[in-house]
């Protein structure tokens, strides 16, 4: 990083009093109410690990789904408002409940990723999202050799059965055809029924909802579709509302999927000049990204130039945490590097480790350690010995993102080195 980073931020520093956070979920289907519950839940859990106090309460008036939260951090009252920049809709629209649809986009999207040298550039970064990736394309090809297994057995089941039991009726009549036909519909009905079956659990196997995330993304090669673009320049313009309202910081927070929409929204937002140079401080936090899963594709020209731009800006401070225990997340890749879009005066993202071994106790990480979905969610949770990464302090504390992180190195760990095959940017 330039050791000129700090230039446009370094007169910044403030203490903030009230702050405004965009919070930006991953490809989630599920009502906003849930991260509210989940911050109720884990703020309580870290003010007692810590020792300061936090509590939360609607949102004031009508308008977009949020929750307002009081702190006292360090002997000073802060007051935040949360709101959720809601993309579920299209996320909704993408999930089709159709089995042989799912089954259909199962071959596009490999296709999509193998066929066009993706995937094999991707294997170059860690093995944790990789395995995530290939593992709906896994359990979706078993279970429908599950399905085909118990459809055959059932088929030569009946068929005995049938032969042994109705073999003078068959022998004397003209039924013959009439049994094969009868006793394939049967077959066929019992491999509808099992992958219905699967289907009906995926809440516990997740792996129709990652084939519809990860076929959302290579569905246009990586090319941001319209609707994606309608919400981009929405959030702008919400943001751009909120440096407006006298807040100290409005931060900006992409988790997942949403760690590349975020980029997007903010490169708009500064292309638009509508960031000022002073107060209100604008912060960019993206927590366990996925953002290679995109800029890797051949037609992601959009979020390469956005990745590039964002990088050699000195506006907006950009803070990239995540951690190998993720096996969700692309964890110590810094997105713009491995993209193969770093500019020469390159600033950011300042990557990092949240350190999940180091900052979960060791019976609460042997809890956590194979509930994959779960630690990617990990980031927005309480710790029980929090190092540096406390995510309810940098949500609800007196301090600017940046004026927390200023003095941080950037993991030694990193993965800098430019690894996808397209650099086109436009």
């Amino acid at each position: 990083m330039s050791s000129d980073k700090n230039s446009d931020i370094s007169q910044r520093d403030q203490q903030v009093r009230r702050r405004k956070i965009f919070y930006l979920p991953g490809y989630d289907p599920f009502h906003p109410r849930r991260y509210r519950e989940l911050y109720r839940k884990e703020s309580a859990l870290q003010a007692a690990i810590c020792g300061y106090d936090i509590s939360l309460k609607a949102a004031q008036g009508k308008g977009p789904y949020g929750w307002h939260v009081d702190a006292m951090i360090d002997g000073v009252e802060v007051e935040a408002e949360f709101e959720v920049l809601v993309w579920s809709d299209i996320v909704k629209d993408t999930m089709t409940q159709n089995i042989p649809r799912t089954y259909l986009m199962l071959a596009r999207t490999a296709w999509t990723y193998i066929g066009s040298g993706a995937f094999w550039s991707l294997l170059k970064t860690r093995k944790g999202p990789i395995i995530a990736a290939l593992y709906p394309i896994f359990m979706l090809t078993l279970q429908l050799l599950v399905a085909l297994f118990c459809g055959t057995g059932i088929f030569v089941l009946i068929t005995a059965l049938v032969d042994l039991l109705l073999q003078d009726v068959l022998i004397l009549s003209n039924w013959h055809f009439v049994k094969i036909a009868i006793v394939f519909a049967v077959a066929v009905l019992s491999v509808r029924l099992i992958l219905r079956w699967f289907r009906k659990i995926d809440k516990k196997l997740f792996a129709y909802y990652l084939m519809h995330d990860y076929s959302w993304s290579a569905r246009h090669h990586g090319a941001s579709p319209p609707e994606l673009e309608a919400k981009v320049a929405e959030f702008q313009s919400r943001i751009r509302a909120a440096l407006n309202e006298g807040y100290d910081e409005v931060l900006v927070i992409g988790h997942s999927s949403g760690a590349h929409i975020g980029v997007s929204v903010l490169a708009d937002l500064l292309h638009a000049e509508a960031v000022p140079d002073g107060n209100p401080t604008l912060s960019f936090l993206t927590l366990g990204q996925v953002v290679p899963m995109v800029s890797f594709l051949k037609n992601a020209t959009r979020l390469r130039a956005d990745l590039a731009f964002m990088s050699a800006q000195k506006l907006v401070p950009w803070v990239d945490v995540s951690a190998p225990g993720d096996g969700c997340a692309f964890a110590l890749c810094d997105p713009v590097c491995v993209t193969g879009v770093a500019p020469k005066d390159k600033h950011w993202p300042l990557v990092f480790s949240a350190a999940f071994t180091q900052s979960l106790s060791p019976a609460r990480w042997k809890e956590l350690r194979w509930r994959f979905f779960r630690l990617h969610f990990q980031y927005l949770c309480a710790f029980d010995a929090p190092k540096d990464y406390d995510y309810f302090q940098i949500t609800a504390g007196p301090v600017t993102l940046w004026d927390r992180y200023r003095g941080r190195p950037a993991s030694k760990s990193r993965l800098e080195t430019p690894l996808s095959r397209y650099r086109s940017m436009k």
